[in-house]
């Protein structure tokens, strides 16, 4: 009796840093100028956490009412739910406890691909395909078919939206992540191998995505939701294009509560076509979103974009921008320096992944300007740039051009003890999430997936013994660092592995061995 009275006196405040050891804290969200924080917070999907974690949570919170409280503190505070009648009833129950759902502060949708062509034959067709579809199941699909249509026809999944936005009182995030179970994988993958059966049955992404995107941000309009953070790594271009032709100005009114903006396209047809066909869409969201403090808009690496930065940016300055990020694009250095410039007063950390120097451009030039002139950054990711014009020989020998998930891997091996990776206990795991792009998996090595990977170092491109592949240190000396960019080893043709950790450093004046800033 002694010992329960003990912990019973104990603060709430040793309760949580016990609970820390059960399951680390969810509320300690990764703050959006860290660098790990779009793969972390924006676009890493939820998992589920191990049995015996979820189990001690829960035996936690069934000792007292006190113990209830400090325990659903963790178990809510991310929310996941399937677009599905499962998951939106589910969704509901913890939207009707007041007292759990006032804990949420990130909402994860995760939406299946929609079945859409042929819906009235459906239920003729899928049975035909039994004998090539091997186990599965076909009246499943024939169930998930009819399951999606009933949503949306009765607009079961709006309704539900709207209350639990209404209910989650403490709401900072909104995510919609692209889902597709096992089964779902091996059906498309049927359809696409087989294309007379397109006339009759089609699984698509897009109508999901413009969908979700849709029915949730009128859910958070309608209920004036606190939250200020929406991201997306799988969103269809399709899709945007869709709702730029009727709503932009309900999009406008959603952009003028954000603080953050994270989106990363899918790949898709004609990506430059569509993606300036969107031109206008984004003058007036970025416009509109005068409060945002960080800002990442990407595409697929194997297929980055050649429009000019700014048919998309349209030279917006934002007052607080501490972080942007973009990814996989063909851009002159100019353009580069020119958006830099215009936040440098408050910029502390910098993405451009996978961009790619056009000709006549140079990285030094780039670089130059961010040492000498970004005195606030505090960090800088080049992860896999380069020049288009290797890339496209690349490309055009039918080399793999390698692709990072979604909002990239960790940055680097020496931030690990910054990626505070938490589980959300309320995973609507209703079937194998087998899509690891769509699950967002991250890897935290520095090598970019495994020693030396993707370095695409072709015979005599870089010597091993060159000044650009030297490991360098400045702890001891500081006189030991480049004194200009001429030194850097930038060729104008080729950017190593070696090279750009090596940038990463001098640009914020830290050691590229060691990582210290000075």
């Amino acid at each position: 009796m002694a010992s329960y009275s003990t912990i019973l006196g104990l603060s709430n405040e040793l309760l949580r840093d016990i609970l820390d050891y059960i399951e680390a804290d969810p509320e300690k969200f990764i703050s959006v100028d860290r660098r790990a924080y779009l793969s972390q917070e924006s676009f890493k999907a939820p998992e589920r956490p191990p049995p015996n974690q979820a189990q001690n949570l829960a035996s936690f919170r069934l000792t007292c009412r006190r113990f209830s409280e400090l325990g659903a503190i963790h178990q809510f505070a991310r929310v996941t739910t399937r677009f599905s009648r499962h998951g939106l009833e589910r969704l509901e129950n913890i939207a009707g406890q007041p007292h759990l759902a006032k804990h949420v502060k990130k909402f994860s949708y995760m939406v299946p691909y929609f079945y859409i062509e042929g819906r009235g034959r459906v239920q003729q067709v899928l049975p035909t395909l039994q004998g090539s579809l091997g186990s599965l199941n076909i009246g499943l699909f024939v169930e998930k078919f009819n399951e999606q249509r009933e949503i949306v026809q009765t607009e079961e999944d709006e309704r539900v939206l709207k209350k639990a936005l209404s209910a989650f009182t403490s709401l900072q995030h909104v995510q919609i992540l692209r889902v597709q179970d096992q089964q779902d994988g091996m059906l498309l993958s049927y359809i696409r191998r087989h294309n007379s059966l397109n006339e009759l049955l089609e699984i698509k992404w897009a109508p999901a995505c413009s969908h979700s995107t849709r029915t949730l941000g009128a859910a958070m309009l309608a209920t004036r939701s606190p939250c200020s953070r929406f991201s997306s790594p799988m969103l269809s271009p399709q899709s945007a294009l869709g709702l730029s032709e009727h709503q932009t100005q309900f999009i406008s009114a959603l952009a003028e509560r954000l603080t953050c903006l994270e989106l990363h396209f899918d790949d898709g047809t004609d990506l430059d076509e569509r993606m300036g066909q969107l031109s206008g869409l984004f003058k007036a969201v970025f416009t509109s979103a005068r409060n945002l403090q960080a800002v990442h808009l990407g595409f697929p690496s194997h297929r980055p974009l050649s429009l000019k930065l700014e048919d998309i940016f349209h030279n917006v300055r934002w007052e607080k921008l501490i972080a942007f990020g973009i990814q996989a694009w063909k851009l002159d250095a100019d353009e580069i320096i020119g958006l830099a410039r215009r936040h440098k007063d408050k910029l502390k950390g910098l993405r451009l992944r996978d961009v790619l120097m056009k000709d006549g451009s140079m990285w030094k030039d780039v670089l130059a300007f961010l040492r000498e002139e970004m005195q606030r950054l505090d960090w800088v990711s080049l992860r896999r740039i380069g020049y288009a014009k290797q890339f496209e020989e690349q490309w055009a020998m039918g080399a793999e051009i390698p692709d990072d998930p979604p909002g990239g891997a960790s940055d680097s091996s020496d931030e690990n003890d910054d990626n505070d990776d938490v589980y959300d206990n309320n995973d609507d795991h209703e079937s194998d999430i087998s899509d690891s792009v769509d699950s967002g998996e991250q890897s935290e090595s520095d090598d970019e997936h495994g020693p030396n990977a993707h370095e695409l170092d072709f015979p005599g491109t870089l010597m091993p013994d060159t000044p650009a592949s030297a490991t360098w240190c400045r702890c001891g000396d500081r006189n030991s660092y480049p004194e200009s960019a001429e030194e850097l080893g930038d060729d104008g043709v080729f950017v190593s592995n070696t090279q750009r950790k090596m940038w990463e450093k001098w640009v914020v004046r830290g050691c590229p061995e060691h990582g210290s800033g000075s």
